[in-house]
């Protein structure tokens, strides 16, 4: 568990946060929207640990009191992850973890808070169910986290107080990778860099051991699409993995590189891409591609992402992405 000194950025959240703990005036329902890795459930963890904490101290959560020490250990008993056992989060897991329970005394804190990771994963039926609960309970907070806001009814946003989480900036992400990693400069700046301000991104590029070889393999294969077949392709990203939030990476990878490729289609300009050692197949690739084809190219790597969340064929789900590259 983290104190709010302790998580990098997201400034003006943490000032609503903290001044939400000190006043004792907690919203009833929050959406924190963000994509994954850029420290939503951190911020919703110690938020809900500072809401919780029964030190007389300022500076809440104080990580020694009852309350803070539950928190730490997973056992705080009116903290609550609303989790689920399949794809999707259904109507009863809803009712069961959260509606059933909302109305009931908390059972040692002034708060009973429900925490809902991949809110996005709320099936229309379960989210019309949890309408009514988050209008004004008594003692419930609800904390929603989402990477795709767009997922969730509008009845629930405008019932929630919504926090962005943006990106940070690449310095500071490579500044905290340096002090956390212990990895070589270069490691960590290639990791801020890539991660394109999301810490979590960054944090799991500098704790791989073979990120940079990784990186290179997806770059060749860019860089040949041309002259691979789609067996080929397809044989280099399953040769790299198959575990899900690995092949996400490669594909932010993609998307980055084809990111440069319509940046100096439009430009020329070098000294603005990212993979600026890249530039000579960059620009190949930028003479030899329409506006709209690098487009429908980085539409394809969206998809796939949003495929391997819904669990499609793994095999399928790249095999028409790389159709598309083809």
């Amino acid at each position: 568990m983290f104190s709010f000194s302790e998580i990098v950025g997201h400034e003006q959240i943490k000032e609503h946060m903290q001044a939400a703990i000190r006043d004792k005036k907690p919203f009833h329902a929050y959406l924190f929207q963000g994509e994954e890795g850029v420290g939503k459930e951190a911020l919703a963890r110690t938020f809900a640990a500072g809401l919780q904490c029964q030190s007389e101290s300022a500076d809440k959560p104080c990580k020694e009191c009852v309350s803070c020490r539950q928190m730490e250990s997973g056992n705080q008993p009116d903290v609550i992850w609303v989790t689920r056992e399949k794809a999707s989060l259904g109507v009863d897991e809803i009712r069961e973890q959260l509606c059933n329970t909302m109305d009931i005394k908390p059972f040692s804190s002034p708060y009973k808070i429900y925490l809902v990771p991949e809110a996005e994963k709320m099936t229309e039926a379960a989210q019309n169910a949890l309408l009514k609960t988050i209008e004004e309970p008594e003692y419930g907070i609800v904390i929603l986290m989402t990477s795709n806001i767009s997922a969730l009814l509008p009845t629930i946003q405008s019932r929630c107080l919504t926090m962005e989480f943006r990106p940070l900036s690449t310095a500071v992400v490579e500044s905290y990778v340096k002090e956390h990693c212990q990895v070589p400069d270069y490691q960590a700046r290639a990791s801020a860099a890539f991660a394109q301000g999301n810490l979590g991104k960054a944090m799991r590029y500098a704790k791989s051991e073979d990120f940079i070889e990784r990186k290179d393999h997806i770059i060749s294969l860019l860089r040949h699409v041309e002259q691979m077949d789609l067996s080929e392709m397809l044989a280099v990203i399953k040769d790299l993995g198959t575990r899900k939030d690995e092949v996400r990476d490669y594909i932010d990878l993609m998307v980055l590189w084809y990111r440069d490729v319509l940046l100096f289609k439009a430009t020329k300009d070098i000294n603005q891409l990212l993979f600026q050692d890249e530039a000579s197949y960059i620009s190949r690739e930028a003479s030899h591609r329409s506006y709209e084809k690098i487009e429908e190219i980085l539409q394809a790597f969206e998809k796939a992402k949003v495929r391997l969340r819904a669990n499609v064929n793994f095999d399928i789900t790249m095999e028409l992405m790389l159709l598309t590259l083809k």
